[in-house]
C-alpha cells in the first residue's frame, strides 16, 4: 500500500454513515424524474442474482429508493433503449452503456486467459457469432441449446461460446426472457460513440475509482476498490489521480477517501424506511457495513438450513438511517410472510412494520402474517403495529 497524504478533512461516525446514505440514495428527496435509469447512473452498478423470494434483486434496489415503482418499469429501464449492458463488475451487474469503455481492462484480460476450465470445440465460438450475425438477437437455447444435460455448469459448446463473447465483449445481454439472456452483436447493440477498447488499463481503473468514491460517498481502500473488485494495489495506482481525497473518519483504523462533492455539503434531508436486498450495494462489503451500521450482516441462502441464523434471504431494515434489524420474506398467494425477522428493539417495531406493509403492497399482497420474532415479546406488538399500517393504507 503506497502512502497516504494528510486528511483534507477529519469526519465523525455520524457525518460518514450520513454521507454514505446520501451517496446511495438513501438520504433526501428521492429523484423519480430521473426514476430507475437515475438510480442505475447514480449507483454505477446494479448486482444481478437468480434468487427471486420478494422480487428480484435488481428489482428491490431502485424499489429501495424510490418507492413502489412499477415492476415492469424496472425491466424496461435496464433492458431497452440501449442504456445499460451486463458485465462482470462487483459481481454480474447492470451496468450504464456510457460505462462501456471504461471496462476495456477486463475484457482484455478475458481475453488473454482462458475460462471456466470449458473447453470449446473448434470452431463453435465462430458458428455462434456467426449465427448471431445472421439471424439477430437469439437465446443460448435458440443458439442450440444452454445445457448438455448434466449439473448446472455441465453448459452446451453454444452457451459456453456466447457467454465467452459476452466476457470478451464481442456480445452482449440485450434483455431478459423469463430471466434467460438475449444475445446479440456489441457493434450493433452498443452506441458507436462508446464501443471502443481504446483506454489503457490505467485509465480504466482510474474511471472506476472515482465512480466507486462517488457512488459511496466515503470509504476506505477495500471498500472501493471492492465496488467494481479491484485489487487494493490496482487501486493505489490510480487514488492520487482519481480526484477523491483523504480523509480521516472517527472510529475508522484505516485511511479513507471521499468523493468532494460528498464534502461540500452537509448531507441533510428525509431518510428512506425500507427493507433492502441482501445485494444492495449499501451493504455490499462486510466489514463496511460493520464500520458504518454496527450491523453484522451475511446472506445465508447458500448457507446449510440448520445453520442459518436470519434465514434463507434476509432482508435489513434501513430505517432512521440505521439499520435496525431483518426479516426472512416469503410469500403464499396474496399473504407476505415473515417467516422470520429480527428487530433491534422495541423501537424498531413500528418501522418493520411500515417496511413491510409497503412491501407487501408493491408485491400484490393483501395480507401480512409474522410467523416468528427473534424476541418473543416484540411479536405481537409487531403483528398489532402492522395490524394500524394496514388500516392506514387501504382506508
Amino acid at each position: 500500500m503506497t502512502s497516504v497524504p494528510p486528511p483534507a478533512a477529519e469526519l465523525s461516525a455520524d457525518q460518514a454513515r450520513r454521507i454514505a446514505l446520501r451517496a446511495q440514495g438513501f438520504l433526501g428527496a428521492p429523484d423519480r424524474r430521473a426514476g430507475v435509469p437515475g438510480v442505475l447512473r447514480h449507483l454505477g452498478a446494479v448486482q444481478l442474482d437468480t434468487i427471486s423470494v420478494l422480487a428480484r434483486s435488481h428489482e428491490l434496489i431502485p424499489y429501495a429508493r424510490l418507492g413502489a415503482v412499477g415492476r415492469r418499469t424496472v425491466e424496461e429501464a435496464y433492458w431497452s433503449g440501449g442504456r445499460t449492458f451486463e458485465y462482470w463488475s462487483h459481481a454480474a451487474c447492470v451496468l450504464p452503456v456510457e460505462e462501456w469503455p471504461h471496462f476495456a481492462f477486463r475484457r482484455r484480460a478475458y481475453r488473454s486467459r482462458p475460462h471456466w476450465h470449458h473447453d470449446l470445440p473448434d470452431g463453435a465460438y465462430e458458428t455462434v457469432i456467426k449465427q448471431l450475425r445472421a439471424e439477430g438477437p437469439l437465446t443460448a437455447t435458440e443458439l442450440g441449446g444452454a445445457k448438455n444435460g448434466g449439473e448446472w455448469w455441465d453448459w452446451s459448446a453454444s452457451k459456453v461460446a456466447v457467454e465467452r463473447a459476452l466476457m470478451y465483449g464481442e456480445v452482449v445481454c440485450t434483455e431478459r426472457r423469463g430471466w434467460k439472456r438475449v444475445y446479440d452483436l456489441a457493434e450493433r447493440a452498443i452506441p458507436d460513440a462508446v464501443l471502443h477498447d481504446d483506454l489503457s488499463d490505467a485509465e480504466c481503473r482510474r474511471r472506476l475509482v472515482a465512480l466507486a468514491g462517488k457512488s459511496l460517498g466515503v470509504g476506505t481502500r477495500s471498500d472501493i476498490a471492492d465496488y467494481h473488485r479491484l485489487k487494493g494495489e490496482e487501486f493505489d495506482a490510480v487514488v492520487a489521480d482519481s480526484g477523491l481525497v483523504p480523509v480521516a473518519v472517527e472510529g475508522w483504523a484505516k485511511p479513507a477517501w471521499a468523493d468532494p462533492e460528498a464534502l461540500a455539503k452537509e448531507p441533510r434531508g428525509r431518510h428512506r424506511t425500507t427493507l433492502l436486498s441482501p445485494f444492495d450495494s449499501l451493504i455490499w462489503e462486510r466489514a463496511r457495513t460493520e464500520r458504518i451500521f454496527d450491523f453484522t450482516h451475511r446472506l445465508e441462502a447458500y448457507v446449510p438450513k440448520q445453520k442459518r441464523i436470519h434465514g434463507y434471504f434476509a432482508m435489513p431494515l434501513l430505517a432512521g438511517g440505521k439499520l435496525q434489524g431483518r426479516v426472512d420474506p416469503a410469500r403464499e398467494g396474496t399473504t407476505l410472510v415473515a417467516k422470520q425477522a429480527s428487530l433491534a428493539g422495541p423501537k424498531a417495531v413500528a418501522p418493520m412494520a411500515e417496511a413491510l406493509v409497503e412491501a407487501a403492497a408493491w408485491v400484490g399482497c393483501t395480507g401480512i402474517r409474522v410467523d416468528r420474532v427473534d424476541a418473543p415479546e416484540l411479536r405481537e406488538p409487531l403483528r398489532t403495529e402492522i395490524g394500524h399500517a394496514l388500516r392506514r393504507a387501504y382506508r
